[in-house]
């Protein structure tokens, strides 16, 4: 479907959809370190503007509360307190700016020959498959609420018509939390607890700077720039468009760099491209910035309003887990279409040893330590991807392709 075909109405439905999806990963990141969930909603938000900004309009990507710094960020806020932590924050900006002056300076030919579709392509994957676990997990808290949300998402994509068949994360969320309203497994009481407005941020959270939690931060900022790559070529097969090229991923690592200091100094945790919302575009086919635009100004008013943000955070684990179920698999998917499309040859010894190497260290959970520096997940893996890529030989077919581009 087209999204310049949609009305106004039907795009502001589906943008608000799109933060429901993106609505349980951005405020569970907070909630888990302490930080306060109206404020990640607020600068989940303006991160979300600010990245549009840069990127000319032209992305259509969501930035929410990053996963990768939940560890982190409770190993240091022991160590140096909440405010040091936030200041070290900031330290994640500046390597999300560095690898942008780098693809800059080298342009798209150092992509080519450090990330071709034979790392990329399993990255995608992992970007997938890696988040298929907080889906289980979430699920198996009510496998009822879970299916019921799940089977009522399919039901809708597969079978409805016009406006209804734009949102069926809607409609999924909707049926499976009026059955857990019915089965009294919702808790109103934070609802009517919580205040009518509300302030979502405090400019004097970061109250003095220190080295040790900056340098602290920047090898775990790694693992989500390289997710970040991922993630644009991902949206990049999923509207059809070469985001890389134009605008650039020089822009859009700095719209993510710049939206991850605002954040910091806001007191929210660092933001990154939202899987979730991407595999929410695959699968309503709108794919639209301005529809993302919507979501993030419906973050910013979620953000302010206390009760209404309560009521969200009511809804039940299991029922979001449901959905990730469909969306987190449509990611993965997109991973094997990039290595179809790309023609990438699986009788060359050389690229299955780099897809096998690559899906088996990031799903197995590797990890690389050392005192209190680790590397895990998709951005070890896809470090272990490029590493192999570039000391591999290559056939003189695969020299004389990779010469002609």
């Amino acid at each position: 479907m087209r999204t310049e075909t949609l009305s106004s109405t039907k795009k502001t439905i589906v943008g608000v959809q799109f933060l429901f999806v993106a609505f349980g990963a951005t405020v569970l990141v907070p909630l888990l370190v302490g930080i306060n969930p109206s404020t990640a909603l607020f600068t989940a938000g303006l991160g979300t503007f600010i990245f549009h900004f840069v990127t000319k309009g032209k992305v259509p990507i969501f930035l929410g509360s990053s996963f990768a710094f939940i560890a982190p960020i409770i190993s240091a806020t022991e160590q140096w307190g909440l405010p040091g932590t936030l200041a070290g924050l900031t330290s994640v900006s500046l390597v999300y700016f560095l690898m942008s002056a780098l693809v800059k300076w080298q342009g798209k030919h150092f992509l080519d020959r450090v990330f071709p579709p034979v790392v990329i392509g399993p990255v995608i994957i992992l970007i997938g498959l890696s988040l298929s676990g907080s889906a289980v997990n979430m699920a198996k808290t009510n496998w009822l609420l879970a299916a019921v949300s799940l089977v009522t998402a399919i039901l809708v994509l597969t079978f409805a018509r016009g406006l209804i068949k734009l949102v069926p994360v809607i409609c999924g969320i909707i049926a499976g939390y009026v059955v857990a309203v019915l089965l009294n497994l919702v808790d109103f009481a934070p609802v009517v607890a919580a205040p009518w407005l509300t302030n979502p941020v405090s400019f004097s959270t970061i109250t003095h700077f220190q080295w040790a939690p900056f340098l602290f931060m920047i090898p775990v900022a790694i693992a989500p720039v390289i997710e970040h790559i991922g993630d644009v070529y991902v949206v990049s097969a999923v509207a059809e468009k070469d985001f890389v090229k134009e605008p650039g991923l020089h822009r859009t690592m700095l719209g993510d760099g710049l939206a991850c200091l605002a954040s910091a100094f806001l007191g929210g945790p660092p933001e990154t491209t939202y899987s979730e919302v991407t595999g929410a575009m695959s699968i309503t086919k709108v794919t639209s910035p301005a529809v993302i635009r919507i979501s993030a100004a419906t973050a910013l008013v979620f953000s302010v309003m206390g009760k209404l943000s309560a009521l969200l955070q009511s809804i039940p684990q299991a029922v979001l887990g449901g959905i990730m179920l469909l969306l987190f698999g449509t990611i993965a998917s997109v991973g094997v279409q990039n290595l179809i499309q790309h023609k990438v040859n699986m009788n060359e010894t050389r690229n299955v040893i780099i897809i096998s190497v690559t899906l088996t260290m990031g799903i197995g959970g590797a990890v690389l330590s050392s005192g209190n520096f680790a590397l895990s997940g998709i951005g070890l893996s896809a470090i272990i991807g490029v590493v192999l890529n570039l000391l591999l030989p290559k056939t003189k077919v695969q020299e004389e392709e990779h010469s002609e581009k």
